[in-house]
């Protein structure tokens, strides 16, 4: 199913959690630059990555910062180092973060996709 062309929530609710594809999901991804990064490649946000330093700005974590260890596609959420929660048997989890929540404050390995990405 294509992007909804409809005003009606629950049509975007259905496709932003059933029927989306993975490839409509990178822009769900995107999180905004900090100050310094913004100057430098003239960008508001880009997308979230495994080994990227972020700060997280709004929630129960609120100003934490830290690396990112996994990012969910499927359920369009990113794990950060530190940020955990105690199951009930003592176990640690990560806690799921919306990326629209942080701020990208030092990107991790800048490779040939990425630097495109970043030029454009």
């Amino acid at each position: 199913m294509p992007i909804p062309k409809s005003k009606q929530p629950r049509k975007w609710r259905r496709w932003l959690y059933k029927t989306s594809k993975l490839h409509e999901r990178h822009r769900l991804l995107h999180a905004t630059l900090s100050k310094e990064l913004r100057k430098k490649y003239g960008k508001r946000a880009i997308r979230v990555r495994k080994g990227d330093k972020v700060r997280i700005m709004r929630g129960e974590f609120a100003g934490h910062e830290g690396k990112v260890v996994e990012v969910d596609m499927k359920r369009v959420r990113i794990y950060v180092e530190g940020v955990t929660r105690k199951k009930s048997d003592g176990t640690e989890v990560y806690v799921p973060i919306h990326p629209s929540n942080v701020m990208i404050i030092g990107l991790g390995e800048v490779d040939d996709v990425r630097k495109k990405a970043l030029e454009r």
